[in-house]
């Protein structure tokens, strides 16, 4: 798919806006649907500061909710095909897709791990890290209270719609 324009982007009504923005984030597209509202936009910054804006302001069960919507790293989701496309190549991009049976079962262990501490999946911003970052954030993680580490998967949230958003969008 070509880029989109902000400009493009504005005179959208708001199920056309959705349906043209839905990627950037995982699972429902509240958050996309929300923001049409503030159109217009100056310029794809703005655009990403509101949708940022607009996930930060939703209840707490909404944003694990949004958390929850994630796939696993090397996880079942991604064996069986089943991840969004965006989600493909940016575990792709990293080698998840090529782990080592060891690397594998790290992976697995870790998911396990974090699932059963927090109840989300652990998310992270896979195209600013590479294998070994990823899985030592893993483990730093696991440390966290609950309270941070929702903080923690919505900042890692707001870098992938960052990147997602700079692939596909201009101003």
């Amino acid at each position: 798919m070509g880029k989109l324009a902000i400009t493009d982007l504005n005179q959208l009504d708001q199920e056309a806006f959705t349906t043209a923005l839905g990627f950037v984030f995982e699972g429902p597209p509240w958050i996309v649907e929300q923001s049409w509202e503030q159109r217009p936009f100056v310029d794809l910054r703005q655009l990403y500061h509101v949708l940022v804006a607009t996930m930060r302001a939703a209840p707490y069960d909404q944003q694990v909710a949004l958390i929850r919507a994630h796939p696993d790293l090397a996880g079942k989701a991604a064996i069986a095909n089943a991840l969004t496309p965006e989600s493909a190549v940016e575990q792709s991009s990293v080698g998840l897709d090529r782990l080592s049976a060891a690397e594998f079962a790290e992976f697995t262990r870790l998911n396990r791990d974090y699932r059963a501490r927090f109840g989300f999946p652990f998310v992270i911003c896979v195209r600013r890290q590479t294998k070994a970052s990823i899985l030592d954030q893993f483990r730093l993680r696991l440390a966290h209270s609950p309270t941070d580490e929702v903080a923690a998967a919505l900042e890692e949230i707001a870098a992938i719609a960052w990147l997602r958003l700079e692939d596909r969008v201009t101003s």
